[in-house]
C-alpha cells in the first residue's frame, strides 16, 4: 500500500489516533522515569557500605539500666568478654551501625575562617578495634591508639580537642580536593573541636535511603568508647560462624550482667534488607504501575485497530479484489500503527524529559540518561506492533468476496 491512503485514513480518524498517541506519550514518560528510579533504588540497595563481609558482622542493640556512671566499666567488661569468645573475631561499642541510620552529625572543615567550607558528616564513635571489627580498608594514615580512647556519651559534653579523627575518602576529597587532607587539623562543630586527620578509609556508608545524599559516604570515626545508656555492640564473627556467635554473645552478655536489655540482634545483611525495604516497595510499585500502563496502552491500540478493521471490512475486500495481497493489508495496518505510536513516542520523550526535570527539583533525582528514552521508544514501538498484529491478521484474512456483499 502507498503511504497517502494511510495519511488520509488518519486524517479522517484524527481524534482517535490522537488519543492513542497521547496514551503512548504518557506511558512512555512514566515508563522511562519509573525504570530510571527503579534502577537507582536497586543500585542504592546494593551500594557498598565499606564493611567487609556484612553477613559476618552483627549489631546488638543495648539498653542499660542502673547507674550511668557504671556503664563504662560494664562496657569494657563486656567487650573484653566478647572478644575472647572463640566464635568472635572482634567487637566494638558505638552509637549505631552503618546500615542502621546514624543519629550523630557534625560539620567539619579545614578552614574555619571560611563559613562556606563547612562539610556535613556523620560521626561513629569507636575505639581502636573499630576498623578491624567493621573490616574497613585503611588506605592512608593509621588507626587510633588504645591510649587515645576516651569515654563519651550524649551527656558527657564535648571536648575542645581530640587526638585525631579518621575520615572516609569521600569526606577527605570534600575537605581538600587536592588530596592533602591527611595530617591537616580539622575543626568540628558543634564545639568547636580541633582534631588532626590521622587516617583515611576507603568507604563507610552513613545514610541509607539518602536519595543520593552527599552524606552517604561522608563519615568519620571518632576515638571514643560510646558509654550512653543506648548504644550498640558491633561484633565480627569468624567466617561461617555468625549464628553460633550470635547465640554465644547473647548468652555471655546475660551471664555477665542482667542490668541491660538486648533489644535486637541482627546481621548487617539483615539490616540492609530492613534499611532498603522502602526502596524495594517503591520499585515494585513503580514496576507494577508501568506494567499496567503498558498493558492498558496495548489494549487501547488493539481495541482501536479492531474497531477500524470492523469498519473497513468492505473497503479491505475491495482492495483485495483489486489485487492487494494479504501481506499488503498487514503492512498497511502495521504502518498506520507505527505512525501513531511513533508520534506518541516523540511526544513521550518530551514528556519524559519534562517529568525528569520536575523530579530533579522536587526529589533530587538524577538527570535522566539518554539511554532510557531511547529504550522506551523502542519498547513502545515493539508493544504497538505486537498489539496491532492480531487485528491486522484479521484484516489480512478478509476475503475479496466481501466487496460484493450488501452494506
Amino acid at each position: 500500500m502507498s503511504r497517502p491512503p494511510v495519511f488520509s485514513s488518519l486524517r479522517r480518524n484524527s481524534l482517535a489516533a490522537a488519543l492513542i498517541a497521547l496514551q503512548v506519550a504518557v506511558t512512555l514518560a512514566v515508563l522511562c522515569n519509573a525504570l530510571f528510579i527503579i534502577r537507582q533504588r536497586a543500585a542504592e540497595g546494593h551500594s557498598l557500605s565499606g564493611v567487609r563481609d556484612e553477613g559476618d558482622v552483627f549489631a546488638v542493640d543495648i539498653r542499660w539500666h542502673g547507674a550511668t556512671a557504671q556503664i563504662p566499666s560494664r562496657e569494657r567488661t563486656d567487650l573484653a568478654a566478647l572478644r575472647s569468645l572463640p566464635q568472635v573475631t572482634d567487637a566494638v561499642a558505638s552509637i549505631d551501625h552503618p546500615l542502621g541510620g546514624p543519629t550523630l552529625g557534625f560539620t567539619i572543615t579545614l578552614h574555619p575562617e571560611q563559613p562556606d567550607s563547612l562539610v556535613q558528616s556523620v560521626v561513629y564513635p569507636v575505639d581502636d578495634h573499630g576498623i578491624d571489627t567493621l573490616g574497613l580498608r585503611l588506605i592512608a594514615g593509621r588507626n587510633f591508639g588504645a591510649d587515645q580512647i576516651n569515654d563519651w556519651s550524649y551527656s558527657s559534653g564535648l571536648p575542645e580537642s581530640i587526638a585525631g579523627v579518621i575520615v572516609t575518602q569521600a569526606l577527605a576529597n570534600r575537605l581538600d580536593p587536592q588530596g592533602h587532607a591527611l595530617g591537616q587539623i580539622a575543626t568540628l562543630s558543634p564545639g568547636p573541636i580541633t582534631a588532626p586527620i590521622i587516617g583515611i578509609v576507603a568507604r563507610l556508608q552513613s545514610t541509607p535511603n539518602a536519595e543520593n545524599s552527599p552524606l552517604e559516604q561522608q563519615s568519620l570515626l571518632w576515638p571514643a568508647l560510646w558509654v550512653d545508656p543506648r548504644g550498640f555492640y558491633i561484633v565480627r564473627a569468624r567466617p561461617g560462624e555468625v549464628g553460633a556467635a550470635m547465640n554465644a554473645v547473647r548468652t555471655k552478655l546475660y551471664e555477665i550482667d542482667r542490668q541491660r536489655l538486648i533489644m535486637s540482634m541482627q546481621t548487617l545483611t539483615q539490616a540492609r534488607r530492613d534499611a532498603y525495604r522502602g526502596d524495594r516497595a517503591i520499585a515494585e510499585l513503580m514496576g507494577a504501575i508501568s506494567a499496567i500502563l503498558v498493558i492498558v496502552t496495548s489494549f487501547g491500540i488493539l481495541g482501536l485497530t479492531s474497531y477500524w478493521v470492523a469498519q473497513r471490512r468492505r473497503q479491505i475486500g475491495i482492495r483485495r479484489a483489486l489485487g492487494a495481497t494479504r501481506g499488503a493489508i498487514l503492512r498497511y495496518y502495521q504502518t498506520e500503527n507505527l505512525l501513531i505510536v511513533g508520534a506518541g513516542a516523540i511526544a513521550g520523550v518530551v514528556f519524559a524529559v519534562a517529568a525528569n526535570l520536575w523530579l530533579l527539583r522536587s526529589v533530587a533525582l538524577s538527570r535522566l540518561p539518554l539511554l532510557y528514552p531511547l529504550v522506551g521508544v523502542a519498547a513502545m514501538l515493539l508493544v504497538g506492533q505486537l498489539a496491532v498484529l492480531w487485528p491486522a491478521l484479521r484484516a489480512a484474512a478478509v476475503p475479496p468476496a466481501i466487496a460484493t456483499r450488501a452494506v
